[in-house]
């Protein structure tokens, strides 16, 4: 909220004024003494030349104010300035001294706006030496060198007078060869905040802390049944890790009265960390994580340190509301994206932190609002919006700042954040200097807002999304003596948006085109929501096939959430990057339920069944899949009765199944045939196979030349049957003779035995058979005189399997 004052040059709070004319009163009196005495004017003209001398040099040497303390000094206290000078210049500064010097009293809060931004040296505005002791002197400073100075002073020494904000500086004076006069040489200012007794009504003060990241973890989940999370990268680690950006955050908050404002996956991912998890490298593979102690140890703190506190959880992953608001509300979708990272959004805070948060504030990125905003914030459910005292301005002429609550309408609260406290740390916060200036103009802005008015308010301070570790620092630093200050008191965040609006502040939401044109450059673009529809619409058809459907839509769906969120902003090549991801790896998982290719198929015959192989590499098990087998010429070919076939498929995980159709052949050639699976809604699923079909039908005249030789071969068996028949039945005569021949011969030799001739009835026949040439027939018995056979024996085993008969 911005006071009219600040921004319209309307003047202070009345009482104020009337402080400052009696004051001015008091002051003008010597003046007006000193114009009525004519001779003093070579004085006064004196005078003036010593102010430009003074002035000339001012930023010749650098003054760096590195502590100033106590920051809000009150009573009896002893305020210690420390910091250092470096002479910027290329001549020696000689007879130097680094001096304190208190200004006026600033009575508003642009004033203070004003004299931060100064770097010159004002007589008279910046006030006098306090002199006497308390400055550090100098003998030389020479070119490029830099002094440590350290000033203590007390309080009282200072002659601040009425509670207020009073400008103070340090500056440094000395003299230069060229300049050989005594002038100041630099200065620096800031602001000394008094109010020493309590305030007669303090300010109710809201401070966001949040814990907010950009996107760690990818879509990808390793093998099995763990499904072992993959991260972009160890950057989360580091961030966690003691000294890291998010342990800062963490060790500072959770000494202050602050109200939590945390991104849900920032706590999915970090849980997710303290399992078994991997981190992918440049090849495109992952490697094991090992910071899981890191992890739970962060997680464990985190947990003492939001208990009994408040907790707002942001939707999953931060959406960019405005984003989506400008660019993605005419794709289909979107806001069904931005409804599901609300809705799982307390479950998930709920789990990992054991408390229930908030999830009816939306912050559109830096409190920027219109009234699309609105209204995509509003539509997932939220009713109060996080907005900014720079968004959402007073113009109704109010010379204070008005409460955080805004009435806007429809029910829905503006909690308008002070947008002078809330960007003050938005800076560099690593040098001692700029966290001092900066810690001294948020309390000053703060004593200066509640001293407006005698009316007690409720004041948001919303900071920068992901503030770092310096930045994180300043801002505890700050806090700090603002909860212990006489003119604050904290506040939850639910009781500002419900405090009593001011009835006289503005609540006319901006239009569009007061939408700032910086922050319109930075927004993700309308491509990028085509993107992600186009990924959920991948995602919807593959989870109909799935058993386990949560084992996908889960993590697909909460990276869909992160492709939309806020920490995308100005990094536009590596959000497209993640969407990329997204989907190649949803393609890559797609892909592993496919059909098998196949090679050019041949059928003889007027009828045949076709295999087709589905393939399932999934580790779960698919279904409502249907095989459909499409003949493109079913006048030659047809499956079943028709041009195409159906069969519906279910695969377990990690295996195949194999379809058959049936065919019929009405004519020779070759067919293509094409396989595609398809859903049961009838979308197609994965790539088409393609294969040739090759057709060979059996004519009657080849089964006539079939009949003929079959009938040859019967006839030519039988015809060596009865020739075998034969040959038997000739031998069986012969044996019967031969036995007949041996009874006869064997009463004659006994006679010729007796008669003294010798026994040898076969050589007659031996002698008979050499003489008349003849040889033994081929059917002849085997005798045991005859040669073994000079081959081998026929082999009797059955024929080797490498033979196949297509049947």
């Amino acid at each position: 909220m911005a006071e009219a004052a600040d921004f319209q040059g309307t003047s202070a709070s009345p009482a104020r004024r009337l402080l400052r004319r009696a004051g001015a009163m008091i002051a003008g009196a010597p003046l007006l003494a000193c114009l009525l005495q004519l001779p003093a004017a070579p004085s006064a003209l004196a005078s003036g030349q010593e102010s430009v001398r003074a002035a000339s040099g001012s930023r010749t040497v650098a003054v760096s104010l590195d502590s100033l303390s106590p920051s809000a000094p009150s009573d009896g206290d002893t305020l210690t300035v420390t910091g250092t000078v470096t002479n910027n210049g290329k001549q020696a500064v000689t007879d130097a001294h680094v001096g304190l010097r208190v200004g006026q009293e600033l009575d508003t809060r642009s004033a203070i706006d004003s004299v931060a931004q100064r770097t010159e040296y004002e007589p008279g505005t910046d006030g006098s030496e306090i002199g006497g002791q308390y400055i550090q002197k100098f003998t030389q400073l020479p070119p490029g060198v830099a002094e440590h100075f350290s000033i203590s002073v007390p309080v009282d020494k200072l002659h601040l007078g009425a509670n207020g904000v009073y400008e103070f500086s340090v500056s440094l004076s000395g003299q230069t060869s060229a300049q050989p006069w005594d002038q100041v040489l630099g200065i620096q200012h800031t602001f000394l905040p008094w109010q020493p007794d309590d305030a007669g009504t303090k300010t109710k003060t809201t401070y966001l802390w949040p814990l907010v990241s950009t996107v760690h973890m990818t879509a990808e989940t390793g093998p099995g049944e763990q499904q072992t999370p993959v991260f972009l990268n160890d950057d989360l680690a580091k961030d966690i890790a003691p000294g890291g950006r998010l342990e800062q955050m963490l060790s500072l908050g959770k000494d202050l009265d602050v109200t939590w404002v945390i991104d849900p996956d920032l706590l999915a991912s970090v849980d997710a960390m303290t399992r078994n998890y991997g981190i992918r490298t440049a090849g495109g593979t992952s490697v094991a994580g090992t910071h899981q102690a890191v992890a739970k140890q962060w997680l464990a703190e985190l947990q003492q340190a939001v208990l009994g506190k408040e907790v707002v959880a942001l939707p999953f992953a931060d959406p960019d509301l405005a984003s989506l608001a400008h660019n993605g509300t005419g794709v289909t979708g979107s806001l069904s994206q931005l409804k599901d990272a609300t809705d799982v959004a307390a479950s998930t805070v709920e789990t990992v932190l054991h408390v229930k948060p908030s999830t009816d504030f939306a912050w559109p990125v830096d409190g920027a609002i219109d009234p699309s905003i609105v209204k995509v914030a509003t539509s997932a459910g939220a009713d109060k919006i996080i907005a900014r005292s720079d968004s959402l301005q007073e113009t109704s002429g109010l010379n204070y700042t008005p409460s955080a609550a805004h009435p806007i309408g429809g029910g829905t609260t503006a909690v308008v954040a002070d947008a002078r406290l809330s960007t003050v740390f938005q800076g560099d916060m690593t040098q001692a200097g700029t966290t001092t200036l900066a810690v001294q103009r948020f309390l000053a802005q703060s004593l200066e807002l509640d001293g407006q008015t005698g009316k007690q308010r409720s004041i948001v301070v919303a900071p920068q999304r992901m503030p770092t570790a310096s930045q994180a620092q300043a801002m505890a630093q700050a806090l700090t003596v603002l909860q212990q200050s006489t003119w604050s008191q904290s506040q939850s965040l639910a009781a500002a948006a419900k405090a009593t609006p001011d009835p006289a502040a503005d609540t006319r939401v901006p239009p569009a085109s007061d939408y700032p044109s910086s922050l319109r450059r930075q927004e993700l673009s309308r491509p990028a929501f085509d993107a992600i529809a186009g990924t959920q619409n991948k995602v919807d058809n593959f989870q109909v096939i799935l058993t386990f459907k949560s084992r996908v839509v889960t993590p697909f769906g909460r990276a869909m959430n992160r492709e939309m969120s806020t920490s995308w902003r100005g990094r536009a090549d590596e959000a497209e990057s993640f969407r990329d991801g997204v989907e190649a790896y949803l393609d890559d998982l797609s892909q592993q339920v496919k059909l098998i290719d196949k090679s050019e198929t041949k059928l003889s015959g007027r009828s045949a069944t076709i295999p087709v192989t589905v393939q399932n590499n999934l580790v779960q098990g698919v279904d409502h899949l249907v095989l459909r087998l499409t003949s493109t010429n079913p006048t030659r070919l047809k499956i079943g009765n028709r041009a195409f076939a159906e069969q519906s498929v279910a695969v377990p995980g990690g295996h195949s199944q194999t379809v058959k159709f049936t065919t019929s052949a009405n004519a020779n050639g070759p067919v293509t045939v094409v396989a595609q699976l398809y859903t049961q809604d009838g979308q197609k699923y994965g790539a088409p196979v393609t294969f040739d079909v090759k057709v060979t039908e059996v004519t009657a005249a080849v089964m006539l030349v079939i009949g003929g030789g079959v009938l040859l071969l019967v006839l030519a068996g039988f015809r060596m049957y009865t020739q075998r028949k034969r040959a038997a039945a000739r031998e069986e005569g012969e044996a019967a003779q031969e036995a007949h021949d041996d009874l006869d011969e064997g009463g004659a030799t006994r006679e010729n035995t007796e008669n003294g001739e010798p026994e040898n009835p076969a050589e007659p026949t031996d002698r008979l058979n050499k003489e008349s040439g003849a040889r033994p027939r081929a059917d002849d018995p085997e005798q045991p005189s005859d040669p073994t056979p000079d081959t081998a024996a026929e082999n009797a085993d059955p024929s080797g399997t490498g033979e196949k008969v297509d049947r």
